[in-house]
């Protein structure tokens, strides 16, 4: 398989570039963890596409089961059309595999070809969840009690794991993973980033944006500081509005509030500790 180097639409770190291909070398799921907004889900969509493989996504949220994505049988299903079919529906309700649901990792599994499959968000679900798949991630195989088949794994899948560190993974869980971190991206890799969406900026505004944007992502006691998304979100704005260079600095080069700055900061305690540090700093001019 042809190493991954990054694309041009993702600026990926000769780190996180060595961490997908060893998690590929070792055919190991990669874990990827990091602040929302750094590019994980991206990571997955932009690595398929640059090895040409498909790609299956299942986002969890709280309420999902490990069972969804193997398989679900549809009961429910079966038990109305038993009692509304005719002779003709009537075979149909004798086979139970016509109820039963696919789920993600089966596809990933039945694939003809090999596929990256991305399990976004791990951490959403009950903690439960991860070892729920040890067994069917370590040996690419699951049982179908209803029908008392085994579906194996025609090709081992490529498989992402993300997660926002909204909670702690088994460490049963952690072993079966090449895990790497997304560290929020310097000044440098930042630029890059926004070349590759904006190749046009001009220089002066994306210097004194990226500025204005670290002043704010650096302010301690921040809630929720702005990510990477935020930044490009923002920086959309600023060209759809023309907004000039001189309304994101001061003429002394102090800390001024940035227009739109709700594309930024999300909550009004972040605002209103961001409008103290500005007040303070010109109390102290």
């Amino acid at each position: 398989m042809t190493p991954f180097q990054g694309s041009a639409q993702y600026v990926a770190t000769p780190d996180l570039m060595l961490a997908v291909n060893a998690a590929v070398t070792l055919q190991r799921p990669l874990l990827v963890k990091g602040e929302p907004g750094t590019g994980k889900t991206m990571l997955a969509e932009e690595v398929a596409t640059a090895l040409q493989m498909p790609l299956l996504q299942w986002h969890i949220k709280s309420t999902t089961k490990a069972q969804q994505g193997l398989y679900e049988y549809d009961a429910v299903s079966r038990l109305r059309d038993s009692q509304l079919a005719g002779a003709d529906g009537a075979e149909r309700v004798k086979d139970i595999r016509n109820y039963i649901v696919q789920g993600v990792l089966w596809q990933a599994f039945t694939a003809e070809q090999p596929v990256a499959l991305l399990i976004d968000e791990i951490d959403k679900a009950d903690i439960e969840f991860p070892n729920d798949l040890l067994r069917e991630l370590d040996r690419m195989e699951f049982h179908v009690y209803e029908t008392r088949e085994t579906i194996r794994a025609r090709h081992r899948p490529l498989v992402f794991i993300t997660s926002n560190n909204e909670k702690d993974l088994p460490d049963a869980f952690l072993r079966r993973c090449f895990f790497h971190y997304i560290k929020f991206p310097d000044a440098q890799t930042m630029q890059a980033i926004v070349d590759v969406h904006f190749p046009d900026l001009k220089k002066e505004l994306l210097a004194a944006a990226l500025k204005s944007f670290y002043d704010v992502r650096n302010l301690p006691g921040l809630k929720k500081k702005p990510s990477t998304s935020e930044l490009l979100d923002w920086l959309k704005l600023l060209v759809a509005e023309d907004i000039p260079v001189s309304a994101l600095h001061s003429a002394d080069d102090k800390v001024v509030v940035p227009p739109l700055v709700g594309a930024l900061l999300k909550n009004e305690q972040d605002v209103s500790l961001f409008e103290k540090l500005v007040f303070m700093q010109r109390q102290n001019r």
